[in-house]
């Protein structure tokens, strides 16, 4: 990545495996993709499909469902990668990912194993809904979970911001079981398996974003949806006490990896295209030493901050280890969380101060970076990860397990 500018990853020589197959996949095929995916707007189905065979869709899950028990460090080091590539797949592979992680340890035994086969047999992707539309981020839950005689359920609710679920083979879908959730709201929450063509799914395709348009991010409506008894109500309650902070570590991954793909962008044309500014007295724009600095203060903020990041990985593996606490875990992450929005925001605006006036024109597409780290920044104002840092280093507060904490 830029060079030689990023420090190598540490990963065992398995995971460095899983790495090298995904990386040519993305140089082969994700990648030159991307444009049209986000000009069509729709869901990427070849890039998904690409990602299947390198293992990565299933590597976090334990050896014995027929994972390699990857280490959080090398899912975000993927995700910043792929974010380089296309940041649409990355975060539909985040949501997957998430899901992923927390269903099989969530699952009962039978479930477990038909999971395994499910993710890493059959490799399965996973899309994601659980946002709504209320008045509040927080307000109550309506996608109702009805649990039957036979054990299966019934659900009913309409989901917005759906990432990856239009193009799934499975949607993830929170629901509040009323009966469960009658005297503890949080053991009401629950999680189900549904497939997108499942009778009663109605995916509107009405995703029409700035940026992130090929997530699919759009409405979905469930009608008197079935689930079978093996998918249902034997996943997911309430929420694992490190959902929010895993949540907001793969936020910045793909936030850090659209500053990089922007620089990346970026850099061939200034050397090739740009030119030169008369008072820099050079005969290339990549000669100007205020186009050097800038290039280089652009890159260190993202270096910081990817290493940051896939620093909050080794956290996330010690919190599920027992060796810290959530609070040693959590605070870190909105620091890396904060780091990379910066840091993204500000390289994919800036790359047209390093290419000059040339680069503005449509046809280019480098807009199209800024869009997507300027849509992604806004899950989670990095104006609350500030404050609730703050608040820990001023009077010692500790976050509660939550979503967005």
């Amino acid at each position: 990545m830029l060079d030689r500018a990023f420090p190598s990853p540490r990963l065992s020589a398995e995971e460095h495996d899983v790495l090298d197959r995904l990386q040519v996949v993305l140089d082969e095929q994700v990648e030159p993709a991307a444009a049209e995916h986000d000009a069509r707007g729709r869901y990427p189905t070849s890039s998904i499909a690409a990602l299947r065979p390198t293992g990565i869709t299933s590597a976090s899950l334990p050896r014995d469902l027929g994972g390699i028990a990857a280490s959080h460090r090398l899912t975000l080091e993927a995700q910043v990668r792929m974010a380089v590539a296309d940041s649409s797949v990355a975060q539909i592979f985040r949501v997957h990912e998430d899901s992923v992680r927390e269903l099989h340890v969530t699952a009962d035994p039978g479930l477990r194993t038909r999971l395994g086969e499910l993710l890493a047999t059959e490799r399965k992707v996973i899309g994601l809904a659980a946002a709504e539309n209320g008045r509040r981020v927080d307000s109550p839950m309506t996608t109702l979970a009805h649990r039957r005689d036979d054990g299966s359920y019934v659900l009913d609710g309409t989901k917005i911001y759906t990432t990856g679920a239009a193009g799934s083979d499975l949607i993830a879908v929170a629901a509040f079981d009323p009966v469960a959730g009658a005297t503890d709201p949080l053991a009401g929450i629950k999680t189900f398996l549904v497939p997108p063509d499942a009778p009663g799914v109605r995916i509107a395709y009405d995703w029409d974003a700035l940026g992130q348009r090929a997530t699919e991010s759009g409405t979905i409506t469930f009608t008197a949806v079935e689930v079978e008894p093996a998918l249902g109500g034997l996943l997911a309650t309430g929420l694992m006490p490190h959902s929010g902070p895993r949540f907001q570590a793969g936020f910045a991954a793909e936030l850090v990896g659209l500053g990089i793909a922007a620089l990346r962008g970026a850099a061939p044309f200034v050397r090739d295209r740009s030119r030169p500014w008369p008072s820099a007295e050079t005969e290339r724009a990549s000669g100007d030493p205020t186009v050097r600095a800038l290039a280089g203060e652009l890159t260190a903020d993202l270096v910081a901050a990817y290493t940051a990041v896939v620093a909050t990985g080794d956290l996330l593996d010690a919190f599920e280890a027992g060796q810290i606490d959530r609070t040693q875990l959590a605070v870190p992450i909105y620091a890396a969380k904060a780091t990379a929005s910066r840091a993204a925001v500000r390289a994919t605006s800036e790359i047209f101060a390093l290419m000059g006036t040339r680069s503005a024109r449509r046809e280019l597409g480098f807009d199209r970076f800024w869009r997507n780290a300027r849509t992604l920044s806004l899950h989670d104002p990095v104006a609350w990860k500030h404050v609730e840092i703050g608040r820990h280093v001023l009077e010692g507060w500790e976050p509660e397990p939550g979503l967005y904490q």
